[in-house]
Order: structure tokens, then C-alpha cells, then sequence
């Protein structure tokens, strides 16, 4: 078991249902060890919290009858400890986990828990690869395999970067959208909205090195991004060579496919680019979220300045 129900300060009735959740959660969700753990936390501080709150160990009866101000009061106490509001929405998360898996098979039900509102996470900005390691990148992916399906990698890790696609943008591409006279492609992005991105001259000498050398016969609707069994290429395969990549050569873990769209409008934006033609690149419905790279660009100015004033 994830945590010793036995310790667990509740009444009995209440703890053989902790059990039973904790049972749906790895049997029937298929949920992982950490998560689960995580969840047995958020509720295990809860019932801390209720009972000094009202100085007895809850039933089901009582965490049906918890009421708004139960449930706020044990948020305060958190942000009070000093625990941030990306943990705390956590914790609420774990905690009404449970309060729906006792409404779901008819033991409890509790309003307050679903109109509880959960702090607003802070807003993470993406974290853009340094160009250095972008070539280092593009050059092991090709290495890394002594068949076509390195050159596949390059090219599509090349195309990411070069267009600021996003991976399911870039394997759903067929072999005729690419075309060697023409500078641009069309692109179907959310919601089926068309846009019309540049294509620069290396990413399609990626393309046509690894379709030249793919042992699979290339028409005009075909996949232009192939498995090795000649179906279109899956995007966890991708992610993983990526993933492998990333442990090979020391890189971080926000090191993602999209990690190369994030670099595109970070060097574009860092190279003079305006935020109306990033914004048209990247597909973006508002300016509002393209303006998240004007962030990353101040705080890369910032870093160079605490670095090389000579003040310092």
C-alpha cells in the first residue's frame, strides 16, 4: 500500500474506503507509484488539517458535510507554510480525486469540492534551446543511426526548428506539401486553420537527403515522415529519439519537440523579427499568447547584462 492507512487519523468507515481508492486508482486508472503517493498526501494533510480544525477525526459523513469554508481555510493554512500555487491546485486535484471516486460509487457527495476554485498556476515560460546545442542536436541524430532513419530524424527535428511546427503539425505533413522550387508550405494547425510558413533551404536539403535515402516509394499524398514499416510516423517515436538524444548528450529535460517551436520565435524575436509575423509563423489565434517570447527575450537581455556589466 502507498501509505499506512492504519496511521491514518480518520474513523474506520472513512479508512476502508481510502483503501478501496486507493485500490481504483492502481488498478482501474492504471495510475503511476509517485502520482498515487502524491494523492495520498494532499489527502492525508487534509485530514491533519480537519482535525485540529474542528477537533475530531472525520467519517464519511463529515467530508460529505465539509463545507466551502473547510476547504478554504485548509488552502490558507498551505499558502501560509509558504506552498505555492501550482502545488496547492495539486493538492486540490488529489483531494477532489477522492471525493469523486466516493460520489461515483454512490458513498458520499460533496458540492463544495467542484466549486472550490484552485489557485491560478504561475505561468511557466517555455525554455528555447541554445543554438549551439540545437547543432549538436541535429548532427547525433544523424550519427546515431547508420541507416536512412537518422537522416529522417535530422530532417524532421531540422523542419520543427526551421518552420516552429509543432510536432503533430510536422508529421502530418504528406511528401507532396514539400516542394523544392517553392519557399513556403502550407501547414493545417489547430482547429484546421491554414497558415503559410517560410522554408528555409536547409531544412528541405534534410528532407529530400532522407527521402532520397528512405527505401519506401514517395507519391504526392503519401506520409512525408515514415516508421520503419513504411506507415506514418508515430509522434511518441519521436519524442523518444529526442528523449535519448537529450540523456546522450547532457541536455535538459525541457529539451521537448517543443523546445524547437519555442526556439524558432525566441531567435526570431532575439534577431529583429516583429511579434505580428511570429505571431502568423506559429499559428497563434492571439498576439496575447505570441507576447510570452518578449518575456524569454528580457530575461536573456537581463542575463547578459548581470553577466558582462562591467559594474558587476
Amino acid at each position: 500500500m502507498i501509505m499506512c492507512m492504519k496511521c491514518l487519523n480518520v474513523m474506520d468507515d472513512l479508512r476502508e474506503y481510502i483503501n478501496k481508492w486507493n485500490l481504483f486508482l492502481k488498478q482501474e486508472k492504471n495510475l503511476s507509484d509517485n502520482t498515487i503517493r502524491a494523492y495520498n498526501i494532499d489527502m492525508e494533510n487534509f485530514i491533519n488539517f480537519y482535525n485540529e480544525f474542528h477537533n475530531k477525526k472525520p467519517s464519511i459523513n463529515d467530508l460529505s458535510s465539509a463545507d466551502l469554508t473547510d476547504f478554504r481555510s485548509w488552502l490558507s493554512e498551505k499558502a501560509m507554510q509558504g506552498v505555492l500555487p501550482d502545488s496547492r491546485a495539486r493538492s486540490i486535484a488529489g483531494l477532489r480525486n477522492f471525493f469523486h471516486f466516493m460520489d461515483k460509487i454512490g458513498q458520499m457527495h460533496n458540492a463544495s469540492i467542484d466549486v472550490l476554485n484552485s489557485p491560478k498556476a504561475s505561468k511557466k515560460l517555455p525554455k528555447p534551446i541554445d543554438k549551439r546545442a540545437i547543432n549538436e542536436i541535429l548532427k547525433f541524430a544523424e550519427e546515431d543511426s547508420d541507416d536512412w532513419v537518422g537522416k529522417r530524424d535530422r530532417a524532421l527535428f531540422t523542419l520543427l526548428y526551421a518552420c516552429g511546427l509543432r510536432i503533430s503539425e510536422a508529421i502530418s505533413l504528406n511528401f507532396g506539401d514539400i516542394n523544392s522550387m517553392s519557399e513556403t508550405i502550407t501547414i493545417l494547425g489547430k482547429g484546421n486553420k491554414e497558415r503559410i510558413v517560410p522554408i528555409i533551404d536547409k531544412a528541405k536539403e534534410a528532407i529530400f537527403k532522407y527521402t532520397n535515402e528512405c527505401p519506401f516509394n514517395f507519391e504526392k499524398d503519401s506520409a512525408l515522415f515514415l516508421g520503419k514499416r513504411g506507415k506514418r510516423l508515430n509522434p511518441g517515436v519521436a519524442e523518444r529519439t529526442l528523449r535519448n538524444i537529450r540523456y546522450s548528450l547532457g541536455l535538459p529535460n525541457s529539451l521537448t519537440p517543443h523546445a524547437f517551436r519555442h526556439s524558432f520565435a525566441t531567435h526570431i524575436l532575439s534577431s529583429g523579427g516583429d511579434l505580428r509575423s511570429i505571431q502568423s509563423m506559429l499559428g497563434h489565434s492571439s498576439l496575447q499568447t505570441t507576447q510570452k517570447y518578449t518575456k524569454i527575450d528580457e530575461e536573456h537581455l537581463a542575463n547578459i547584462y548581470n553577466k558582462c556589466h562591467p559594474r558587476k
